[in-house]
């Protein structure tokens, strides 16, 4: 069992904003809060699947609703930890680890602020291998783990239990909390056993994250130089390609929340100005890439756009218009590619009319 300390959050939070396209919550706020946890309650311990017992009791934790809200609705040091101690009260059973429901940004710090307060392990994994919007594009879901109970705790610690009978309707109800508590929430869910986790989880990412932050880190500087470091870290990865695909200036970004969600576009148009602009569509992430009628990337593949200067990735409430940037496209977990799970995460289950395409073959 490996340990997460001081020393590895500036790349764990830089490396899950880039796997998180764009979505998952902006990281600073989620990164104070456990260095404060850590500090307090000494380094977290980070577990492999592979390593929990069949039997043990694993719940994922993290925040839901609309990235923008996070800006300004904050998180407190014990919310997490609160959360956990009430899912525990309310199932009558004590939680033996915690894991994310994304590799995203601030939602993959919210478990370990959890773990470190409650001196449990957190897993060496998450439920996307990204950040997607809706629970029933977890891959915990889609392997048959059951999203209730639930429990719900907003900024005022009003809680809030659930018991649905499919995913897709605990989303909604998840969701409508959530909109009615501010727009942000801290949810436990998804609760499994240690076999379950096993045959759900995408293994290894936030081992892989604070990897690809060091990265990113060590190669800070124009996107074109990012371009053979990120292929030489992805290519033997769980996620293979990578490219990148276009850089220019923004031109124009414009969200609004719908339903609980982020959900705009934003234009990005080469820096000579020749040529069409690449457009992205947002649903707290970036979701698809076109320049006119010719698809450069979609989901379940992931979109990331970073900071041309540095190679920085932006968070989607956080680009702005006038950003100078680089557009990467990485491909996704073999997992998102399954039959199973394209039946929730392909394109057309976002409203786009198109079938997926993986990266490579495009």
């Amino acid at each position: 069992m490996k340990k997460i300390d001081l020393s590895h959050l500036d790349d764990l939070a830089l490396g899950s904003v880039f796997l998180a396209t764009g979505g998952g919550g902006d990281p600073h706020v989620p990164q104070l809060i456990t260095e404060q946890a850590i500090k307090a309650y000494g380094p977290i311990s980070l577990i492999a699947p592979e390593a929990l017992d069949d039997d043990a009791f694993i719940v994922p934790i993290g925040n839901v609703g609309a990235p923008t809200v996070s800006l300004e609705l904050l998180p407190s040091v014990d919310e997490a930890a609160k959360t956990i101690d009430a899912f525990e009260a309310h199932v009558g059973r004590k939680v033996d680890a915690v894991a994310s429901f994304e590799i995203g940004g601030g939602n993959s710090l919210i478990p370990l602020v959890a773990a470190a307060v409650k001196g449990i392990p957190v897993v060496d994994g998450d439920g996307m291998g990204r950040a997607l919007p809706e629970a029933q594009m977890m891959s915990y879901a889609i392997a048959g783990v059951r999203p209730t109970p639930a429990l719900a705790l907003d900024y005022a610690g009003n809680q809030a239990t659930f018991q649905t009978k499919t995913t897709e309707v605990y989303e909604r109800h998840i969701r409508s909390f959530a909109m009615a508590a501010g727009g942000m929430i801290t949810t436990a869910e998804h609760a499994m056993s240690g076999a379950e986790l096993k045959r759900s989880v995408i293994p290894g990412t936030l081992s892989f994250s604070i990897e690809l932050g060091r990265t990113l880190r060590e190669n800070r500087g124009q996107a074109e130089g990012l371009l053979k470091p990120l292929q030489d870290i992805f290519v033997p990865s769980i996620y293979g390609e990578c490219r990148l695909v276009f850089q220019g200036k923004v031109i124009d970004k414009a969200t609004r929340i719908v339903g609980g969600y982020d959900v705009g576009e934003a234009t990005i148009d080469r820096f000579d100005g020749s040529g069409e602009p690449l457009k992205i569509s947002i649903k707290n992430e970036y979701l698809l890439a076109t320049i006119g009628d010719k698809v450069i990337a979609s989901v379940p593949d992931l979109i990331v756009i970073v900071d041309y200067e540095t190679g920085t990735p932006i968070n989607a409430e956080r680009l702005r218009y006038g950003h100078r940037v680089a557009v990467f496209a990485v491909g996704c977990p073999e997992f998102y590619r399954t039959p199973e799970a394209l039946r929730v995460v392909e394109p057309r289950c976002f409203g786009f009319d198109i079938d997926y395409v993986p990266l490579e073959k495009l």
